[in-house]
């Protein structure tokens, strides 16, 4: 399994630049990196000197680069999804509409590249995938695919379960799709194939992307106040998809006390300027990704105690809104909405506080 590592921060604050200085920081060490650019556009190359695309090359050795490009992806992925239909269907509908044809539609480019990320974490190829996104609440919605996707599909479960109409309807299921598919469903079809491997994929994405020796994030900003805040406000969105954040890499710029205290308890490095042509200087001043486990995890769960205590780090008590309109919670801040999955002994259990302190929102059963 490999340490997927990703930037967050306001555009112009040197994320590529310090992405690419870390990639050639961890293959110096001996680790196996993939550097994943998401623009298309020709920065990364010039960056770099040399000539990318959609198929990894090597850099240097234990390097290699690859650049998403969405229309090859979105290829790939439809002659996969016809592959799974042709599987599951007598008579196939898709087999004469071709990857070639399709056309990329607005948020594609983020699930394909969290598909194509966890394509090449599976392949055992690489210790360390540096994925060089938007850094922005795109690459965070992306992120948090797994857990949103995961919470419509057992709500939506739910729902349809205990509907008359389903209650009605399922004791003609079963003849029906025998007829129509090459696998045998029971009343309770969320749970069959395909959409058991779905959930499977579904659960280990959730996984990944909480433990911080799995995924984890760093912080990239310069002295500019509108870049300090974005910064911030990237940190506390991130919590909310379940993300930790490592650190922050202050770019440019001097770390002073009263920076530092706003970002506490993150550790801060300072990111020299890099000399034409030289990175050496840049790696230097790099931390150790591999102490993201260090920060605050973004949710804790305390089953004893009936707690669970959320760091929001970005936000005052204003800004988060608690709710809990269905068996789970509900945590809103800023633009992300989170549903909570509780363990069996506080599923579906009235909250009885809550209360917001030093960024953490605890939330009392």
């Amino acid at each position: 399994m490999s340490l997927i590592l990703t930037f967050l921060g306001k555009g112009g604050t040197g994320r590529t630049t310090i992405a690419i200085a870390a990639a050639k920081q961890l293959a110096s060490q001996g680790q196996r990196v993939l550097l994943a650019g998401q623009d298309p556009g020709p920065a990364l190359g010039l960056m770099l000197e040399t000539s990318t695309g959609p198929e990894p090359q090597e850099l240097a050795p234990n390097l290699q680069v690859v650049q998403f490009q969405t229309t090859v992806l979105l290829e790939r992925s439809w002659e996969e999804v016809k592959k799974l239909e042709a599987q599951y269907l007598r008579t196939p509908l898709l087999a004469n509409v071709y990857g070639q044809e399709l056309g990329v539609l607005p948020g594609m480019d983020s699930a394909l590249a969290m598909n194509a990320l966890r394509e090449y974490d599976a392949s055992g190829k690489y210790d360390v995938i540096i994925y060089d996104g938007p850094g922005d609440q795109t690459t965070l919605r992306m992120l948090g695919l797994p857990e949103v996707l995961s919470w419509y599909i057992r709500r939506f479960r739910k729902v349809v379960e205990d509907s008359d109409v389903w209650k009605s309807v399922s004791p003609f299921i079963q003849p029906v799709t025998s007829t129509v598919l090459n696998v045998s469903w029971t009343g309770d079809n969320f749970a069959q194939q395909p959409t058991k491997e779905v959930n499977n994929l579904l659960d280990q994405g959730r996984a990944a992307v909480a433990d911080p020796n799995r995924v984890a994030a760093y912080l990239v900003t310069i002295g500019d106040a509108a870049a300090i805040a974005t910064t911030k406000y990237l940190w506390g969105s991130a919590q909310q998809v379940g993300l930790t954040v490592g650190g922050i890499l202050l770019n440019q710029a001097p770390a002073t006390e009263a920076f530092a205290a706003e970002f506490a308890p993150l550790p801060v490095s300072t990111i020299p300027t890099r000399p034409d042509g030289d990175w050496q200087p840049l790696m230097d001043a790099l931390p150790d990704f591999r102490q993201a486990s260090q920060a605050p995890r973004p949710i804790t769960v305390d089953t004893p105690a009936r707690q669970v205590r959320l760091f929001l780090p970005g936000f005052d008590k204003k800004q988060v809104k608690l709710t809990q309109s269905g068996p789970e919670v509900t945590i809103e801040a800023g633009d992300q909405r989170r549903n909570i999955l509780l363990p069996p002994q506080l599923s579906g259990q009235a909250v009885k506080g809550a209360k917001f302190q030093n960024s953490y929102l605890t939330i009392s059963f």
